[in-house]
């Protein structure tokens, strides 16, 4: 069997994608044997993950947005070390692979398949994985109500333009977060639980996060007394107010919530009003660029969108 064979799992929003053909098409002529699925309904990520695997497929290329990105990464941890991960970022925020550095043209991006994976942590909560980071806040109520229309036409600034115009809407909420030799309570405006960076779009909430270290990030802004101002403030400086954040690294935080705080896992709502949130070690081989900010030792680069 050649080594060079690789899937494709390409999101069916896709499937006339012009680039990602041409990409395609210029690995087979390198000698590549590219098989493409796509995607129409929630399961089929994780069935053709599954179908991959006992076809033989040792990588598996991810076509789509983070929520698409998340789904085939937690199917490929739940047998792991048998395949291994290429991102290919077709979605509107891109948020896990503008962090690592990853191509945003297909073309660019599937030159990964040549490349050594790396062995990267996933998050867990309530037996959910997030590949990128766990969101809550006003941050996570402007990425669920950014409307579809909006994206296509402004791209990850459409997250930017939903809160300027509901800001006066949104507002501070109640969280208590405990782990190892850390405890924090109190009246929060953003919460970023990340095993990546950025979030929403283009904002930078863990900015030091690694994805080989076996811990996950925490940034906390806490709700300053004047409210709508700095909201106003945070949202048109892409959370710009950096030295506000309680920032610490864990292995597993747990977060007890209270009516308005809303927790998204890339970009999907997360329901519980109690979670533990885990670090799972070397969880997952991913095809990351050489020199990526999210390995370890690597130095730090901002990619906000």
């Amino acid at each position: 069997m050649s080594e060079q064979r690789a899937l494709l799992i390409l999101h069916g929003k896709q499937a006339l994608n012009e680039s990602v053909r041409a990409a395609v098409e210029a690995k087979r002529e390198k000698g590549w044997e590219l098989a493409v699925r796509l995607t129409w309904e929630a399961g089929d990520a994780q069935r053709l993950v599954g179908e991959a695997l006992e076809a033989g497929y040792t990588r598996i290329i991810a076509g789509g947005g983070d929520g698409t990105l998340r789904d085939i990464a937690e199917a490929l941890a739940q047998q792991p070390k048998k395949a291994s991960l290429v991102l290919l970022p077709l979605g509107t925020a891109n948020d896990f692979s503008r962090a690592a550095g990853i191509p945003l043209e297909p073309a660019d991006a599937l030159e990964l398949l040549d490349t050594p994976p790396s062995d990267i942590d996933l998050g867990e909560v309530g037996g959910q994985i997030f590949l990128n980071m766990a969101t809550g806040g006003f941050g996570s109520q402007v990425t669920a109500n950014t409307s579809e229309d909006l994206k296509k036409v402004l791209g990850g600034a459409a997250y930017l333009f939903t809160g300027l115009s509901r800001f006066s809407e949104l507002h501070a909420a109640y969280g208590e977060l405990q782990g190892p030799d850390f405890h924090w309570r109190g009246e929060l405006l953003a919460l970023g639980i990340g095993n990546g960076r950025q979030a929403g779009g283009g904002h930078v909430l863990c900015p030091q996060a690694l994805v080989d270290d076996g811990m996950l990030d925490i940034s906390i802004l806490p709700a300053p007394q004047e409210l709508v101002g700095t909201l106003k403030n945070l949202l048109s400086d892409g959370f710009g107010i950096d030295n506000m954040f309680v920032r610490t690294r864990l292995p597993w935080v747990e977060i007890k919530v209270a009516e308005g705080l809303y927790i998204n896992l890339d970009g999907e709502p997360l329901e519980g009003d109690n979670m533990r949130f885990e670090a799972r070690p070397a969880a997952l081989q991913v095809h990351l660029p050489e020199g990526s900010p999210l390995l370890s030792g690597k130095p730090s680069v901002n990619h906000q969108g």
